[in-house]
């Protein structure tokens, strides 16, 4: 691919790389047809083509040559429900990340209110919260309750995936499953071919935001590994992380000790090592197979609202408009990366090079090993809550 997309507001910006000498980055192309935020996009394996999922209820496939617009995957012209997301103008707010204080009613029932409950149709009748493009299909995933999958040819609808009882927040293609977390308090697996739940994981005391799954394969030290059918691990806004079978739904672990929600999370399958991000200011490092806590890295001063681990480093961003580089193994910091004037929405390490999406409606490129910065990618209008390349 020639350049690195990122993303905010109703526009999609695929930028030059960062070079080595520092200046302002300039768009190859910009990508604007969307009438609502996007608050997500996704890359294809292959790099040719990009989704992204829109405040307007619709998703959109482009091309990566040359930026047009593929596919537009939607619902026949209904009202569709406001997205709560916050925006630049508020450096308080974490973008594109479930904090309590801006969620609906609904967490609390674990129910949607009557206004999104829509008729069923081809398409999504409220906005779109995430999105996952695969070689021949595309999944995506709404405030309507529901996950779709699309054919990424002619843009049909596949299947719709219904069972959550609110907003679905994330969701998470891997090993022919797809898994996914919502506002109801559970998390649930998913027959991708057939589009049927096969198994709920409930324990959660209050929203599940972010999901990561380790392979059986990936757990060769670990007993029955086979059997469990790999480990999905969940955090939520009551605090804590979840490890659960995957085969049975049982909770493996239960991971205590952050004092806020958990917004971010990240696993270190090779040595069963899971890394959260919380609204206490922390990130901590978990054995997800005995849930031990084995380190804190404590010196941001905001909520940690994004994590990238790369080469045995943690990078962190974070409400305090800062950027840490950790040890992953050790929990010392190494590197911080200032410039920022609002929170760090989105980061993506790529050879040798840290990009940073902030509140700010910019992109920064930095040099990962000295911390120097090297590009500023201005264009954008809102926050920026995703990057890819």
């Amino acid at each position: 691919m020639p350049g690195r997309p990122s993303l905010a507001g109703r526009s999609l910006l695929v930028s030059r790389p960062a070079g080595r000498m520092g200046g302002g980055g300039s768009a190859l192309r910009v990508c604007a047809d969307h009438r609502g935020g996007i608050n997500w996009l996704s890359l294809s394996p292959d790099g040719q083509r990009l989704l992204t999922g829109s405040e307007d209820g619709t998703a959109r496939l482009w091309s990566t040559a040359d930026g047009q617009c593929c596919a537009l995957l939607q619902a026949p012209e209904t009202p569709r429900r406001k997205s709560p997301l916050g925006r630049a103008s508020d450096p308080g707010l974490v973008p594109n990340t479930p904090h309590p204080a801006r969620f609906p009613k609904e967490d609390q029932s674990g129910h949607a209110p009557a206004h999104s409950r829509l008729p069923s149709c081809a398409g999504h009748e409220s906005y779109v919260t995430f999105c996952q493009l695969e070689d021949e299909a595309a999944f995506t995933c709404s405030a309507d309750r529901t996950i779709r999958k699309w054919d990424v040819r002619t843009g049909q609808c596949l299947h719709v995936f219904r069972g959550h009882t609110s907003i679905v927040n994330r969701i998470l293609v891997a090993n022919n499953q797809l898994f996914s977390s919502s506002y109801d308090r559970t998390a649930r697996a998913w027959s991708v071919d057939k589009g049927q739940v096969s198994q709920e994981f409930r324990g959660h005391r209050n929203c599940v935001l972010t999901l990561a799954y380790s392979a059986p394969w990936d757990l060769p030290g670990a007993p029955c590994a086979e059997e469990v059918g790999g480990l999905l691990v969940t955090g939520s806004t009551d605090g804590t992380a979840k490890v659960w079978q995957v085969a049975s739904g049982c909770c493996h672990q239960t991971l205590r000790g952050h004092t806020g929600a958990v917004l971010c999370l990240v696993l270190d399958t090779p040595s069963h090592t899971a890394f959260t991000g919380s609204t206490d200011a922390t990130i901590r490092a978990w054995d997800i197979l005995s849930g031990e806590q084995l380190r804190v890295f404590r010196e941001h001063q905001g909520s940690v609202i994004c994590l990238e681990l790369v080469n045995r480093h943690v990078y962190s961003g974070s409400a305090d408009r800062t950027v840490k580089c950790w040890l992953a193994d050790t929990g010392e910091r190494v590197r911080t990366f200032a410039a920022h004037r609002h929170s760090v929405s989105a980061l993506k390490y790529h050879a040798g090079t840290l990009f940073t999406g902030s509140g700010d409606a910019r992109a920064r490129a930095f040099d990962a090993q000295s911390g120097a910065l090297q590009r500023v990618f201005r264009g954008h209008a809102f926050v920026i809550n995703c990057i890819q390349s």
